[in-house]
C-alpha cells in the first residue's frame, strides 16, 4: 500500500512539473510566433542614404527607416580574411561560427554546424528560405548543406532536396535542377524536377501558381505539438539561375518580386501553431554591385524595403524580424549635391558641372562611363565595411551597438 501510494505521488508530482514545463515555456516566456531573417549584400549606411534620395528625395522615409527602431554596425570578418565572402558571412549568420571562404554550414575545421534552421526544426518550428538569386548559391546553402566547398550547384541541388523537411522553398537556380537537354547543366543527366512528383512536394513555377498555392494554404492550421502533416513541401522556382531585376519585371510581370515571395511564404508558415522561421535571401543587389550598375542597386534595395514592409505588415507584432547586411561590394558611392526634390534618374547622370555623381571603388569602367571605377576590375571587389543589422519586434532590444556576425545566429536561437 505505501508502495503504491508513493508511487502514485510520484506519478502527480512528474505531471505537475511537466504542466509547469509547458506553462512557463508557452504562456509564461513569451517568444515570437514568427521569425524572419533578412540575409542581404550591401545593407550599409551610404545604399539606404542614396535609395532614399531615389526612391522619392530627401524627405522620403523608407520602410526600414519607420519600422525598425533596433539597429547596429556589424562586423564581417572570416576565419582567414578581415573582409568576408557571401557563403562565409551567411555560415556565420546561419550557424553562429565563424566560417572560411567558400564554405556552407561547417566550422573553420570543415566540421558540420546546426543551421538555425535545423534548431527550429527541432522546436516544432514550420521553416522557410527564400531567395531572388538561386536556391543553390552558397549565401542560401549555408542555411541547409553543410560542405568545405559550397560552389557546385549541381551538388548543391540534391542536398537541398535531401535535406530535412521545408514547408517553404522559392527562388531561383532551375538550372541545377535539370539535365542539359531540358535547359539545365546537370552532367549527371537527373531531372530532379520530375523526381519530385510524390505527395511530399508541391513545384511552381510561375507567379500565378505561387499565388493561388499560397492563398490555398492561408489559414489552414496544424497540431499544436508540431507541424502541419498534410501540406507539402512548396517549391518554387522562377528562373533559371537568378532573377530578373526588377526594371525588366516592370516590363514583364513574369517573375514574382522579393515582396511576393515574402507575403506567399508567411501565407504558408503562418498555419503552424508552434511557430516560424523564415530566410529571406536578397541576392539581386549583390548581381549590381559586381556589374557596378547603379541604378539596379538602387531599385534592387527599394525592392528590398518594400520587402520589409511586406514582413511587417503581415507578420504581426508577436513575430521578431531581424535585417542583416551580407558584405559590402564595389565601394559605391553617391557623391555631389543633388537637390532635396531629386530623385529617380536625376541621381545617375553627371552634376551640372560635369562631375558624376556615382563612382565606384572596384570594378568595370570605362572612360565613357557616367560611373567610373577608381580601379578597374572585372567586377566589383567586396570592401572592409561594418554591415547594418535592423530589428523589431520580441527580443530585437538585443540587436544595438557594436555586434559580431555570429551574434545574430546566437539572438534568433534565443527566441526559438
Amino acid at each position: 500500500m505505501r508502495l503504491r501510494n508513493n508511487l502514485l505521488a510520484l506519478c502527480i508530482l512528474i505531471l505537475f512539473l511537466g504542466f509547469g514545463v509547458l506553462y512557463v515555456r508557452f504562456w509564461v516566456v513569451q517568444r515570437p510566433s514568427g521569425i524572419i531573417i533578412f540575409v542581404s549584400d550591401g545593407l550599409v549606411a551610404k545604399h539606404l542614404t542614396a535609395a532614399r534620395l531615389f526612391a522619392d528625395g530627401a524627405g522620403y522615409r523608407l520602410e526600414i527607416e519607420r519600422n525598425f527602431s533596433n539597429a547596429a554596425l556589424v562586423r564581417t570578418d572570416a576565419v582567414q580574411f578581415a573582409v568576408p565572402d557571401a557563403a562565409s558571412m551567411s555560415s556565420a549568420i546561419a550557424t553562429g561560427r565563424m566560417a572560411r571562404h567558400h564554405t556552407a554550414g561547417v566550422d573553420e575545421r570543415g566540421n558540420p554546424v546546426a543551421s538555425i534552421l535545423e534548431l527550429a526544426r527541432e522546436e516544432g518550428r514550420a521553416v522557410g528560405l527564400i531567395t531572388n538569386g538561386s536556391l543553390t548559391s552558397a549565401s542560401s546553402a549555408a542555411f541547409y548543406a553543410h560542405s568545405s566547398s559550397a560552389e557546385d550547384g549541381s551538388v548543391l541541388a540534391k542536398t537541398l532536396l535531401s535535406a530535412p523537411r521545408f514547408q517553404v522553398l522559392l527562388g531561383g537556380g532551375a538550372e541545377d535542377f535539370l539535365p542539359a537537354g531540358k535547359g539545365g547543366r546537370r552532367k549527371d543527366g537527373r531531372d530532379l524536377l520530375g523526381e519530385l512528383q510524390a505527395p511530399g512536394w508541391e513545384v511552381v513555377r510561375g507567379r500565378a501558381e505561387l499565388e493561388n498555392a499560397a492563398q490555398s494554404r492561408a489559414g489552414r492550421k496544424g497540431s499544436f505539438f508540431g507541424l502541419a502533416p498534410n501540406d507539402p513541401t512548396l517549391f518554387g522556382l522562377f528562373a533559371d539561375d537568378v532573377f530578373d531585376f526588377s526594371k525588366k519585371r516592370e516590363v514583364a510581370v513574369t517573375q514574382p518580386s522579393l515582396a511576393d515571395l515574402t507575403r506567399c511564404a508567411i501565407k504558408c508558415l503562418q498555419n503552424n501553431r508552434r511557430g516560424y522561421v523564415l530566410v529571406v535571401d536578397e541576392a539581386l543587389i549583390s548581381q549590381a554591385c559586381v556589374a557596378n550598375e547603379g541604378e539596379h542597386l538602387l531599385r534592387e534595395t527599394v525592392e528590398l524595403d518594400r520587402a520589409f514592409g511586406v514582413a511587417v505588415r503581415d507578420a504581426g507584432e508577436k513575430s521578431l524580424i531581424i535585417g542583416v547586411g551580407r558584405t559590402s561590394i564595389g565601394g559605391f558611392a553617391l557623391s555631389g549635391y543633388p537637390l532635396r526634390q531629386d530623385r529617380g534618374l536625376a541621381l545617375l547622370g553627371p552634376t551640372p558641372e560635369g562631375h558624376p555623381y556615382i563612382t565606384w571603388a572596384t570594378g568595370p569602367s570605362s572612360p565613357q562611363s557616367s560611373e567610373p571605377a577608381a580601379r578597374e576590375t572585372p567586377g566589383g571587389v567586396n570592401t572592409a565595411e561594418d554591415v547594418i543589422a535592423v530589428a523589431r519586434g520580441l527580443g530585437a532590444d538585443r540587436v544595438r551597438g557594436f555586434l559580431d556576425s555570429t551574434d545574430i545566429f546566437k539572438i534568433v536561437r534565443d527566441a526559438l
